[in-house]
């Protein structure tokens, strides 16, 4: 906007606040002026000074770049600040008086008297202009703003005309009251900060807002150390050491500049009746100043949560005040978002996904850079995404999802095939058509499926299971998805077809899936929503039900949330509300949607996923869950992809855990084994168990339903023999837990109404970014994938 000015302080004879004068008076003066004004136009040799009237940017003509903040769910939190320049616009009847007084004592004791320009200035620089003297600097408030206004840049005689004819224009049109509001809210005060209410922020953390507590508003003495800036709100990057401005923490120099400066202002509040002579004398300069932050441009952006913002963004882009709007509409409009991301729940996600850290879990602690984890974390019934971890530099590769960009490109890596993790959509399409996960199948450790392609004489070979459990060859579906066997999977996904599968993926919150077209060597994002299941399963082929393709950490754990909330779904979303000052701009609309699972079908699946030993917490909560591992190329003891979804009644969570490049995932100590029991899942378990832990919530509110098992005479609980052996993939054996009869709350009626899911599918297109993708390859394996 303005350069720093280097100028020799305030304009014009420092007097005491007067009653305006008399009309006689104004007329002269305005004489005077206008001869003045005269002058240095001649003298600049600009005889068009019509010119400068009628292009006169008016106040209500700018549109001044305002940051955007981006707050956690509480509203209070800030997450970060966007904007290409810091400004919070606050109305002067909002702001207190420290700073409106301070500014005139500093910068023009004749403010509330003048008509708007320092007509002696402008004389004196209509002479020097003549004579060829040196350049004059001071000016009013008024001039100083139009300066702004106009955008005026540099010290020459055109501009100075320029700036005085803006100004007595502004001066004829508002009240000083709101030129000076004006020039308040447009006037840099360094560190970036461009009016009084961001530089009472950056500078004491603290407001100039007049409602705000006694306590958080900026004091008299405050606003003298801020209007001291004004003078020179940056180092002269020509000497910083020789005149480094008028910011503390700069040092010595430039605290004795603000030193001697405040005094400065100090004596102009006594001359113009602000302060008395006691009440000065009793101030003390403040050395509550923050330190500079060095970091303060990037406004958060930097951290893990950058990512977050990044979602918020794209979401705003796609909702109705926001769409078609210019790139930086957003950042630059002054709004206050309140996401939908928990911080009690994100520090949790932080501490155990980021496995760089001391907090992340000891087992996947201090392992190879080219480890990466990615956690997201969803409230089942709502469908806010309450944790989200796609990576540690939020300007960065996206682990965890994918977000369109201010050009509308799609950008992220948060797509990873998801191996027996997606096996829960298969459960729940077997129990929403009534089949029983007590039904058994036959469970060999190889078998053909010739109607899928999957024989001995084909290229990929028969099925394979990955483990082994007592109950083989004829195991139940319940068994089959603890011990995680990749045969009798295959095989129900042949029995429902994989229209079904996909279509109860797609219904409880899978918005994508990447599919492997015939020719190309990327995988392709197929947009599942709103597409008709049966043709959308052309795409893929029966390995869909053992985990083949790629789904998002994002969407996989929003499909657990809509069984945390007994088979309704609601959309995942990061934004909960928008406002401007007091308008409310956007606010969310929760809806839920039933995914078609009755209450013995959704008790069912909770009593099978939650005796998947990994899935167990320690804390006392029911929990549910599943892991998937996914092999590297053709390896079958080398992997990949290692994942750990699951959910409470009050918190559902997908994590994975990979590679940045592509390579097997290989431990410090050399050993290949790792999988998603012993991967992913601790840093699943920490998580749950902290972040359920810090919202303190009562876990007996979210207890599971025990299935009934109609027409069946079994026992309900397993029995020891029935029991999977200890694999590698799940080196602890399951064991059977009680199952409480309580009814875990659903989405209270007040926060939610049942509806159709809404907006259509996103474009299909393939998310990039700066980093290079794990490379591409053929997905059907030589054997099943491993599944632990």
């Amino acid at each position: 906007m303005t350069s720093p000015r280097y100028d020799d302080g305030a304009a014009g004879t420092p007097e005491p606040t007067a009653a305006p004068a008399e009309p006689k008076r104004r007329r002269r003066r305005k004489v005077t002026i206008s001869l003045a004004v005269l002058a240095l136009l001649l003298g600049s040799g600009l005889l068009g000074g019509a010119y400068y009237v009628d292009s006169v940017p008016t106040p209500t003509d700018l549109k001044l770049p305002e940051s955007t903040t981006v707050y956690f769910a509480d509203g209070r939190t800030p997450m970060a600040k966007l904007g290409t320049e810091n400004r919070t616009i606050v109305p002067f009847d909002q702001m207190n008086d420290s700073a409106k007084q301070a500014i005139v004592a500093a910068e023009d004791r004749t403010f509330w008297t003048n008509e708007g320009i320092d007509f002696k200035g402008v004389l004196r620089a209509a002479w020097a202009n003549i004579t060829g003297g040196q350049r004059q600097g001071a000016s009013t408030i008024t001039q100083q703003y139009a300066r702004v206004a106009a955008d005026l840049k540099g010290v020459t005689y055109s501009r100075k005309a320029r700036e005085a004819v803006i100004a007595w224009k502004l001066d004829d049109t508002y009240s000083k009251e709101e030129i000076l509001g004006f020039y308040l809210n447009t006037v840099p005060f360094g560190r970036g900060a461009y009016g009084i209410e961001a530089a009472a922020q950056t500078y004491f953390g603290k407001t100039v807002r007049r409602d705000a507590p006694a306590a958080r508003q900026l004091t008299v003495a405050e606003a003298m150390v801020l209007c001291a800036m004004v003078k020179q709100p940056e180092a002269n990057p020509d000497d910083p050491e020789g005149q480094p401005g008028y910011d503390p923490q700069r040092g010595p120099k430039a605290r004795q500049n603000s030193i001697d400066r405040w005094n400065y202002i100090r004596d102009g509040m006594v001359e113009l009746g602000y302060l008395s002579a006691d009440d000065a004398a009793d101030l003390a300069y403040p050395d509550t100043v923050k330190p500079i932050d060095r970091a303060g441009d990037q406004s958060g952006l930097d951290r893990p949560t950058g990512l977050v913002v990044n979602h918020v963004l794209s979401e705003l882009r796609q909702s109705e005040p926001f769409k078609d709007k210019p790139a930086d509409y957003v950042r630059n409009g002054g709004y206050k978002i309140i996401s939908t991301v928990d911080k009690r729940v994100q520090d949790a996600a932080e501490a155990a996904a980021d496995i760089r850290r001391d907090t992340a879990p000891e087992q996947v602690r201090g392992q190879p850079k080219n480890w990466q984890a990615a956690l997201v974390a969803v409230e089942p019934g709502t469908g806010r995404v309450l944790g989200y971890y796609g990576g540690d530099d939020g300007a960065g590769a996206d682990y965890a999802g994918w977000y369109y960009d201010e050009e509308g490109a799609a950008r992220g890596f948060g797509q990873h095939p998801p191996g027996s993790s997606f096996k829960v959509y298969d459960l729940a399409a077997a129990v929403r058509d009534k089949m029983s996960v007590k039904q058994r199948f036959h469970a060999p450790d190889t078998k053909e499926f010739p109607a899928s392609g999957r024989t001995r004489e084909s290229a990929a070979g028969p099925i394979r299971n990955a483990e082994r459990a007592p109950c083989q060859p004829n195991c139940a579906l319940w068994e089959a998805t603890v011990a995680s066997l990749n045969v009798t999977y295959f095989e129900l996904t042949e029995k429902l077809g994989t229209a079904k599968v996909i279509d109860m993926a797609t219904r409880a919150g899978v918005d994508s899936m990447w599919a492997n077209p015939k020719g190309d060597s990327k995988p392709k994002r197929i947009g599942l929503r709103g597409q008709s299941s049966e043709e959308v399963a052309k795409q893929f082929s029966t390995e869909v039900g053992i985990g083949q393709y790629g789904i998002t950490v994002e969407d996989h754990a929003n499909g657990m949330a809509t069984f945390a909330a007994g088979g309704k779904r609601a959309e995942a979303h990061f934004v909960r509300s928008v406002s401007k000052g007091d308008e409310e701009v956007l606010k969310e609309r929760l809806t839920q949607t039933d995914v078609g699972l009755d209450e013995e079908a959704v008790a069912q699946l909770n009593w099978t996923l939650r005796r998947v030993k990994a899935a167990e917490l320690d804390n006392g909560w029911d929990s549910a869950g599943k892991t998937g591992t996914w092999q590297a190329g053709q390896s079958t003891t080398r992997n990949l992809h290692t994942w750990m979804v699951g959910y409470t009644g009050a918190l559902a969570s997908a994590v994975w855990l990979g590679t940045t490049d592509g390579k097997p995932l290989r431990t410090k100590d050399g050993s290949y084994d790792v999988f998603g029991s012993s991967g992913a899942g601790p840093i699943w378990r920490q998580f749950m168990e902290q972040a359920t832990a810090a919202l303190k919530l009562d876990p007996d509110k979210y207890r599971f339903t025990e299935p009934k098992f109609p027409d069946d005479d079994a026992p309900s609980s397993p029995t020891a023999s029935a029991r999977p052996e200890r694999t590698e993939a799940d080196p602890t054996p399951t064991t059977a837990r009680p199952t409480p009869t309580a009814t875990r709350p659903t989405c209270d009626p007040e926060r939610c109404a049942t509806a159709s899911p809404t907006g259509g599918p996103k474009p299909t297109t393939t998310p990039t970014g700066s980093p290079k993708p794990s490379p591409s390859r053929s997905l059907k394996p030589s054997r099943s994938p491993a599944s632990g």
